[in-house]
């Protein structure tokens, strides 16, 4: 990405930069961002983990941005370029203290193409930091990609202000939750910091505002889990099992539900394509009419943890884990299926 990226981007009319490592990337595009551009940066495991202060940084200032994370095995250096599930509880949880994120799990190139916009536009409506969940498989692959004409693509544009610079307040939320922004040079002072702060961005240390602002990070992205989910269902109007599943694992997933329809086994798809929020009022409501969920991923658990959470104990949830390396195959999934239907 970083290779064909930096080849591409000058052609029109963008600019990479090469940093020293992942800590000064994931900070150098939250400069930028402030100075009024749209900002990505490209890593896998190991890198993201180096990221998570400034994804928590992000998080707190509120700075609308991109992160891309090409998962592979670990833990540590674990196994380059070797496909892999097994960054997505990091994705959300990886920085510490309580906030808000979004991510996104492609499962094509053209999906990588298309959920980069996405990103790009979820993450200045809700002014977050966005992770692009992809794996290995999904980012060494090649396939078609349609690429439309730039004017037939949507883009959120920045919600800067329109206050005069003596009645604006960097950190102020509107009706949706969500301050509007300005850049440097525009002719207004504000403070941005990790620290948490009022409305004016200024240090306030107690217990009302932490208290006020952390609840806000979180609640402004509750319109995304509830009815704004991305998600690709099918054969769930009579389903008795439900694959849950995303990413590379989704395409040898369905390779299971048609193997399963054939034994007369009423499996039905449900692919996250946004993790984070985790869609569950959509899981809970399957639960309630479902026998069981499989959940395949290239991990020994995690994603499976929501879907359990949100079932309550409604539907049997059946973990079908692979420790990463390879991709499951669709006899382990149909398996499952098999197991869960009885």
């Amino acid at each position: 990405m970083v290779e064909r990226f930096a080849s591409r981007i000058p052609t029109v009319g963008g600019i990479f930069i090469q940093m020293e490592d992942e800590l000064a990337a994931s900070i150098t595009i939250q400069g930028a961002v402030w100075g009024g551009a749209k900002a990505f940066t490209v890593t896998s495991g190991p890198g993201f983990s180096l990221m998570m202060e400034h994804i928590g940084y992000a998080a707190m200032t509120e700075t609308p941005c991109v992160f891309v994370n090409v998962q592979r095995g670990g833990p540590s250096t674990g196994l380059p370029t070797l496909p892999a599930q097994a960054d997505m509880m990091q994705a959300r949880w990886g920085s510490h203290g309580d906030y808000g994120i979004i991510a996104l799990c492609p499962n094509s190139p053209q999906e990588c193409f298309d959920l980069t916009i996405t990103a790009f536009n979820l993450s200045e409506e809700f002014r977050v930091p966005v992770m692009m969940m992809l794996d290995e498989c999904v980012g060494h692959m090649t396939e078609k990609v349609v690429i439309p004409e730039a004017e037939k693509i949507a883009v959120t544009p920045r919600r800067y202000t329109t206050q005069p610079p003596e009645e604006f307040r960097a950190f102020e939320p509107k009706g949706d939750m969500v301050p509007d922004m300005v850049k440097a040079g525009d002719g207004y002072r504000f403070h941005v910091t990790g620290l948490t702060h009022d409305e004016r961005g200024y240090p306030s240390m107690n217990v009302e505002t932490q208290d006020r602002l952390v609840r806000r990070l979180l609640d402004k992205l509750k319109p995304l889990a509830n009815g704004r989910a991305l998600c690709e269902t099918e054969g769930l109007d009579d389903a008795d099992v439900v694959v849950v599943s995303y990413g590379i694992t989704s395409r040898v997933a369905q390779r299971a539900l048609q193997m399963a329809r054939q034994r007369g086994i009423r499996a039905g798809k449900f692919r996250l394509i946004s993790a984070w929020p985790f869609p569950a009022e959509r899981i809970r409501e399957l639960a309630g009419r479902v026998k069981a969920f499989v959940v395949p991923e290239i991990n020994l658990g995690q994603m499976v943890y929501e879907v359990e959470r949100a079932a309550a104990g409604k539907a049997k949830v059946i973990p079908v884990s692979h420790a990463g390396g390879t991709v499951h195959k669709p006899e382990a999934i149909l398996k499952a299926i098999v197991e869960a239907a009885q």
